[in-house]
């Protein structure tokens, strides 16, 4: 929008009608700008926010250091190394150019977290030195290229498979995914901080900002596994809570700094208790209203044999920790024992024409189903 400040209002308001949707919001109606991405996905063949973590930015001096420190490092000796010092004399002499060496060992040292240069040690002196074997060595794997253009899409870090393509000079000519959630990579590094925790078995702080109303909070957590929704591709942190001794998930674009505490030693006492609970989790709560208590749901559905039995099929696949069981001809009981019910309520749903009878040991799971279905029936005048 800053680039149409200048511009007179016609121009501003047809790129506000093209980009900017607007809608109603609460009672008072105000207008709020709502900017949204429409990308069809299985056009694409890479993910194109990737190119948020590979641009930067950079002063004159960055850009020329950065062609003049690689190209030494590059083209000098097998296993040479050299100082920062050493580097700073060099580019003075060659190109002419005078560098701080606090500049030079600045940018070394960024480059070195970076991966882009490696370090020796000799005596007191930190030397680096360019390390092309792991260039050298994907360059050789046999269908990786191909793993990699895959990866980059149906996975988490996948701009790790997008760096190592660029690094081999290849583009995706293969792959293109018709659902692909590529808005979520804007949570990789939170994520990377988390796998980093989880693999040293860390108890870290997150510091959360709330999608829904934008209040912040800390909250101290023990990250074991991270759950991603196969329907909206939706990350969440699953750990457990010491100050509440439970279980809880987080959801990934919610947290955005991540802090580790030291390890703690009961990781892997507490990650079995969490494989133990699982099969009963039917989407990412392991509580009810606050309480410890299973629920149980009981459905039972009606189904036209055999013309019907893809049904059956569904139910076999969606079923989760549940059971699914025939008692007659056509009719077929779903019985589930859940944390939290509310989960599988818009799961419920969809078997709408089709339930014969639902019962759940929580009232409020069954009075929150036929409320739905008395608004639809007043919706579409049903009587």
């Amino acid at each position: 929008r800053k680039d149409y400040v200048k511009k007179d209002s016609e121009e501003k308001d047809r790129v506000e009608k093209d980009f900017v949707k607007k809608g109603n919001k609460g009672a008072k109606k105000e207008k709020v700008a709502n900017i949204s991405l429409d990308i069809d996905s299985n056009m694409l063949d890479t993910n194109p926010l990737f190119k948020v973590y590979k641009a930067k930015s950079f002063t004159d001096n960055d850009i020329v250091l950065h062609f003049m420190i690689l190209s030494l490092l590059q083209h000098s000796d097998e296993g040479e190394s050299f100082t920062a010092e050493e580097i700073t004399e060099f580019l003075n002499e060659k190109y002419g150019k005078v560098f701080e060496q606090q500049t030079v060992r600045r940018k070394c040292n960024a480059y070195l977290q970076e991966g882009l240069l490696a370090s020796r040690k000799s005596g007191n002196k930190l030397k680096y030195y360019c390390d092309l074997s792991l260039y050298e060595a994907i360059k050789n794997i046999q269908g990786l290229a191909d793993a990699l253009k895959l990866f980059q899409f149906t996975d988490s870090l996948g701009i790790a498979a997008s760096e190592l393509l660029d690094c081999m000079d290849e583009e995706n000519d293969v792959f293109r995914i018709k659902h692909s959630f590529f808005v979520f990579t804007l949570d990789d590094e939170v994520l990377l901080k988390i796998f980093h925790a989880i693999n040293n078995k860390q108890q870290v702080e997150l510091n959360i900002k709330s999608v829904k109303n934008k209040t912040e909070r800390k909250e101290r957590m023990v990250p074991l596994k991270i759950y991603v929704s196969s329907r909206s591709g939706r990350r969440y942190v699953c750990g457990f809570i010491e100050r509440i001794k439970r279980f809880y998930c987080e959801r990934l674009d919610g947290i955005y700094e991540v802090k580790e505490l030291g390890e703690f030693s009961d990781f892997d006492k507490t990650l079995e208790a969490l494989k133990r609970n699982e099969p009963n989790a039917w989407g990412v709560s392991f509580n009810n209203n606050g309480t410890a208590h299973i629920v149980k749901l009981s459905m039972t559905i009606k189904v036209e044999e055999p013309n019907e039995h893809y049904i059956v099929e569904r139910i076999e696949r969606e079923k989760r920790g549940g059971k699914l069981s025939k008692t007659a001809d056509g009719l077929y009981l779903y019985e589930a024992l859940v944390f939290d019910a509310n989960e599988m309520v818009p799961w419920l749903r969809t078997f709408i024409g089709r339930i014969v009878d639902l019962k759940c040991s929580e009232k409020s799971i069954e009075y929150r189903f036929k409320r739905d279905l008395d608004y639809m029936y007043e919706m579409y005048d049903i009587q």
